[in-house]
């Protein structure tokens, strides 16, 4: 198992939501009655209706809103289903190309981002990153810590940097923040770096994994640093829209603000509102006091789970022209050479939590934020499938289960479709 010391916190805890997936066993899937209780949208699949059964019996069970799971097989989009409601005031379905927060599947999109630079030799991976970033001076009065510019791209990209793990999206940290700063809240995704340039590290940079939000937020600004362009232009022009990927977005916090085509988010009832990060900071429901800009690159897209398919099969051209080369995909998949992953079956590499198996591994991220939760996975077998949804819940024990009965159902499928809904 991996060092238990390492901190794992909520919206940032891949790793120990990875672990307790792969330790439960494997149970039957559920039962689904004869008329649904929930909308469902997308195309039926007569061979995977077992899908739907594991959707419909999760999201009953836990009071799940809204969600949508889409998979695909040797790159071609076998799966694409909405179910429960986007807009529970409205009684507005999701649909399969419904955009939700993914929050922290966001790092990967920003490591394959680095990962093309470094490729075009713009990059060097060993490069300290915040030498890099001599436009973001530290805060009047901010810790002066000399190992704060011995921090590589390649330790930020593994969590090994030692930097705090919040990335200060939170109002009650996002307010602060703005004051230490001397500026209006909220604090913008530069401003939250600076910020959090002032803060002592947990450890020497490389000594450790420790998951950090902090970190990938980072990575956004070297990018802006390094092509002189918008982290989110930078993304869509050479990331995204090479994966043929249209709609995806940096989010936005307030309701109002919603992209077209997206859902709303719902917290638990009984949870008290939250401060707003914008003046006067009256109080909001919890989904809506997150600054989801200001944490850009480390968990602020919002995408459709079609979207995820598109990009996860593009990586390494499974699906179209390849966004990485074979030995960029290999380098990113890598164990890193540290001596807390030595002796692991599972670690994180660059932007994804790896489990080899065989000549091939299996690459999986999970994000969550108040009201939002998300889980992509590329099995070793080479099937991938994503989840999102719009609600809040216990995301250890939710996924968990989705997971097993899920990978079951994959399991036991006899003959895949022939069909590719990527193109309707």
């Amino acid at each position: 198992m991996l060092n238990t010391k390492m901190r794992l916190g909520r919206l940032r805890r891949p790793m120990l939501l990875f672990i307790m997936l792969i330790a439960i066993s494997s149970v039957s899937v559920l039962s689904l009655t004869a008329q649904s209780p929930l909308p469902i949208t997308g195309t039926a699949v007569p061979g995977l209706t077992a899908f739907d059964r594991v959707m419909i019996e999760l999201m009953t069970k836990y009071s799940i809103v809204g969600g949508s799971l889409s998979a695909t097989k040797e790159g071609r989009l076998v799966y694409a289903r909405g179910f429960g409601l986007a807009d529970k005031e409205a009684n507005q379905p999701v649909q399969p190309e419904s955009l939700f927060r993914i929050a922290s599947i966001s790092k990967p999109i920003t490591a394959v981002a680095i990962l093309k630079l470094y490729e075009e030799g713009k990059l060097d991976l060993d490069a300290k990153a915040f030498k890099l970033l001599d436009n973001l001076p530290l805060p009047p009065g901010g810790v002066k810590e000399a190992r704060l510019y011995e921090i590589t791209v390649r330790e930020l990209l593994q969590h090994s940097s030692g930097l705090v793990r919040s990335c200060f999206g939170q109002s009650r940290e996002n307010i602060p923040a703005a004051q230490a700063l001397g500026i209006p809240p909220p604090a913008s995704a530069d401003n939250l770096v600076r910020y959090g340039m002032s803060r002592a590290l947990d450890f020497a940079p490389g000594a450790r994994y420790s998951y950090s939000t902090l970190g990938y937020c980072t990575l956004g600004r070297v990018i802006e640093k390094i092509t002189g362009q918008k982290y989110e232009d930078y993304v869509r022009t050479n990331v995204l829209t090479v994966a043929g990927i249209k709609r995806m977005k940096v989010g936005h916090t307030l309701p109002e603000e919603r992209a077209d085509g997206e859902v709303r988010y719902y917290d638990l009832v009984s949870t008290p509102a939250q401060p707003s990060v914008y003046p006067p900071h009256s109080p909001v429901p919890r989904p809506y006091s997150f600054y989801v800009e200001g944490v850009d690159a480390g968990g602020g897209w919002i995408a459709s789970s079609i979207d995820l398919m598109r990009f996860v099969t593009a990586i390494d051209g499974k699906r179209g022209a390849a966004l990485l080369k074979p030995e960029t995909v290999k380098l990113m998949l890598s164990k890193p050479n540290r001596s807390d992953v030595r002796d692991v079956s599972m670690y994180y590499a660059m932007g994804w939590i790896v489990r080899p198996a065989g000549n091939e591994a299996e690459w999986r991220h999970g994000g969550s934020l108040a009201g939002a939760h998300s889980l992509l996975v590329r099995r070793a077998d080479g099937v991938a499938w994503t989840v999102v949804f719009n609600s809040e819940f216990r995301e250890e024990l939710v996924f968990a289960e989705l997971d097993r009965n899920l990978s079951q159902a994959i399991n036991e499928v006899r003959e895949w479709p022939t069909h590719d809904l990527f193109g309707q």
